[in-house]
């Protein structure tokens, strides 16, 4: 089968288009067809070297398509089923060996594609919204890079909460995505300064919590966006790692608090998953949130997709077609 291999991290020239053998499930595993794989930015960390892995290995975190076979003691999945999966590596390519209880079923109103655009940053902007800060009616929250993949959805689920949103964009066309996604406020970081612009929407208060995934750019001044005992929640660090802090800071500003959560720690369990799932296949199907799929690249021209999402040229979700 064809797949997507990094034999050294690097550049883009690491991802190599090639054959491998095919995967057969051993006990509690599931062999799924994949038709549609997620980009994302853990991906690009891990191709570079950033998140290290064990080279060689098959890239690719995120995907959905159909069950071809199952392994021993499988009891929920049969041949055929629509499944989705997060979490397990080697999703850039034809066929993947997925736990089972790491699958989750695709409802009717669910494609495949929707679905491989929705687990990963769908799951994100949940856990984020709900579970490391549970915005509640009233509050006011910061998203950076509020017209990017997590940022659109996590705009969304914020305000099914009630929430206040205020994002940061750096384009016009940015703007506009993020305000039909929900977003109260747009800032264009690029011509104002998103830390006086959030004050003065906040009236000088500064808001609860900043949802931040650009990193060292914007991490410093995303805590002078906060009010005292607010939260800076950083998941991300696309403009590059933040160096060390001195937790003083923390006071000084506010008797803020700093948190650095991973996706994996908020579906640990399969309960987790599932709920975390049921909640965003509901309100997709409700037609409560909705997904901006910014381009479908065919998997053998992975580079130009790595480069593209590089470059912050993407407007949503881009997609793998396999």
């Amino acid at each position: 089968m064809k797949a997507i291999r990094v034999e050294r991290t690097g550049g883009r020239d690491s991802l190599t288009f090639t054959d491998i053998p095919d995967p057969a499930p051993a006990q509690g595993q599931v062999l799924v067809a994949n038709e549609f794989a997620g980009v994302n930015y853990i991906d690009i960390y891990q191709r570079e070297g950033q998140y290290a892995l064990p080279t060689p290995f098959t890239i690719g975190l995120e995907a959905a398509g159909t069950v071809v076979r199952t392994g021993p003691e499988v009891a929920d999945f049969r041949t055929g089923d629509r499944v989705a999966y997060h979490g397990t590596l080697g999703a850039y390519a034809e066929r993947t060996i997925v736990p089972a209880d790491r699958l989750v079923q695709l409802p009717n109103a669910v494609s495949t594609r929707d679905a491989a655009a929705l687990m990963l940053q769908g799951l994100t902007a949940h856990y984020l919204a709900t579970s490391t800060y549970p915005l509640k009616a009233g509050e006011t929250c910061l998203v950076h890079a509020a017209a990017g993949g997590v940022g659109l959805l996590l705009c969304q689920i914020a305000k099914l909460r009630g929430a206040r949103v205020l994002g940061t964009v750096s384009t016009e066309q940015k703007a506009e995505l993020a305000r039909a996604a929900g977003a109260d406020e747009v800032i264009r970081y690029t011509v104002q300064d998103f830390v006086g612009e959030t004050r003065r929407f906040t009236s000088g208060h500064g808001v609860e919590v900043v949802y931040d995934s650009v990193g060292r750019t914007t991490f410093n001044r995303s805590l002078e966006c906060l009010a005292p005992r607010g939260m800076l929640v950083l998941f991300g660090q696309s403009s590059g790692a933040v160096p060390p802090i001195d937790p003083q800071l923390l006071n000084q500003k506010g008797s803020l608090y700093l948190t650095r959560p991973a996706l994996g720690h908020y579906v640990a369990t399969r309960a987790e998953l599932l709920a975390r799932t049921r909640d965003l296949f509901d309100w997709f199907g409700d037609g409560d949130l909705r997904i901006r799929i910014d381009r479908e690249v065919a998997l053998k021209e992975v580079a130009e997709a790595h480069r593209a999402l590089e470059g912050r040229e993407t407007i949503g979700k881009i997609l793998l077609k396999i």
